[in-house]
């Protein structure tokens, strides 16, 4: 479907409130914002949006299934959004990885939703695999315009792409009212078709990653830097990786000369797999893998009453989803990080971060500060981190801000 035909005519009038956020740099609009609408808009369709005044605030996606009632993606009202508009700015986001990634910009995320201006939509790249998810009506009907463009771009730039594989089979398609599929796109004489595992070359590590069914594209991107930066601290020490998904905390721990290391997840095949990682990077001998609730296996530890441990490394997966779950998501960070430095020694070592933007920095910090209450410690905050610069964060738009990474010493 060309890009122009969804474009319409039709003019949304918002509240003050809402006039107030987009105003203030943020890019949604939620139904109970909008007081009215200048004619029939199909849901995916190009709208305008203005005030009660009648001045042009921007132009974005109309659906009447989401909350977020229309998904502003342009604040210029010279725009015009056919087929060279996606393409500039699909350019903008690839010229930017290139800029910040270096020698990763074969192994990161090209495309990540509203930081880009791309509402709903992440595109991952490992290697010459590309890897989709859309969670907006809007763009899944303009997607052809962006993947065609993204082909073309990397190409131009001498970069090798073979395939691209669409994930779309997350909930949030559901909330947006459309259906769920996995597919590999056919467009600019892609394969269709791709080896399976994926093998995923970061910090010099190569890990086997699932992009047809693991959690979301297959392999999180966003730690990258983070794994790194545990390896000064790891080196020499008795590691705990809880909540390892790949291995890929421990194996950073391992190359980096711990004196042995111990992963654990809750899931069988994730263990299996990071058993598949470890051997594939000679690193079989140094780290060993359990399958466990993490909960349990720390509370375990505490039962026993001693923990060969002087450095533990927390990576769950985000306890709340939503801001009505904040409340049990806190009591569960908090129990789980009091664990973790109950165990550790004076002078031990913990990292501990959280991936939900709900759980906010501020939320964080105190949780952990009410955490060192209960375990009787002090922190000294060594290092404090975000999410890998392919990442980027879009000031007023706090929901691209997720990712909180903390390093400590128990003092």
């Amino acid at each position: 479907m060309d890009a122009e035909t969804i474009q319409t005519a039709v003019t949304a009038v918002i509240t003050p409130k809402g006039e107030d956020l987009l105003r203030g740099g943020h890019v949604w609009v939620f139904a109970d914002e909008v007081t009215g609408l200048s004619g029939n808009a199909v849901d995916g369709d190009i709208v305008t949006v203005r005030s009660a005044k009648g001045k042009y605030l921007g132009s974005g996606f109309y659906n009447s299934a989401s909350k977020i009632r229309i998904r502003v993606f342009s604040k210029n009202a010279n725009d015009v959004f056919n087929e060279a508009f996606w393409e500039r700015r699909v350019r903008y986001a690839v010229d930017y990885r290139k800029s910040v990634m270096g020698d990763d910009f074969s192994f990161c995320r090209l495309i990540f939703g509203e930081a880009d201006s791309f509402p709903g939509l992440v595109i991952d790249r490992f290697g010459d695999l590309l890897v989709s998810q859309v969670g907006c009506l809007g763009i899944e009907r303009v997607k052809n315009h962006i993947y065609s463009a993204v082909v073309r771009i990397l190409r131009e730039y001498g970069q090798t792409v073979t395939a691209f594989f669409e994930r779309n089979d997350d909930a949030v398609r559901t909330l947006e009212g459309m259906d769920s599929y996995c597919a590999f796109w056919q467009g600019e004489q892609l394969a269709a078709d791709y080896p399976s595992p994926l093998l995923v070359t970061e910090n010099g590590i190569t890990y086997e990653a699932d992009f047809r069914s693991g959690q979301k594209t297959g392999y999180f991107l966003d730690q990258k830097y983070n794994r790194l930066a545990i390896r000064p601290v790891a080196r020499g020490r008795n590691v705990l990786d809880c909540c390892t998904h790949t291995g890929a905390f421990a194996l950073n721990a391992a190359r980096a000369g711990a004196a042995h290391v111990t992963g654990v997840d809750i899931s069988h095949e994730a263990v299996e797999l990071c058993r598949r990682n470890a051997e594939r990077n000679g690193l079989s001998d140094t780290v060993d893998f359990v399958c466990a609730d993490v909960f349990d296996y720390l509370s375990e530890l505490k039962k026993n009453g001693k923990s060969p441990f002087d450095f533990i490394i927390l990576d769950p997966p985000a306890f709340t989803k939503s801001r009505s779950t904040l409340k049990n998501a806190i009591k569960g960070y908090r129990e789980i990080n009091a664990l973790a430095m109950q165990l550790l020694p004076r002078g031990g070592y913990l990292a501990t971060c959280s991936c939900s933007h709900f759980m906010t920095e501020t939320y964080f910090k105190q949780m952990l500060h009410n955490a060192a209450e209960d375990a009787h410690v002090s922190l000294r905050q060594i290092e404090q981190r975000q999410q890998a610069p392919d990442h980027p964060i879009l000031w007023n738009v706090p929901e691209t801000d997720y990712l909180k990474f903390f390093i400590f010493q128990i003092v």
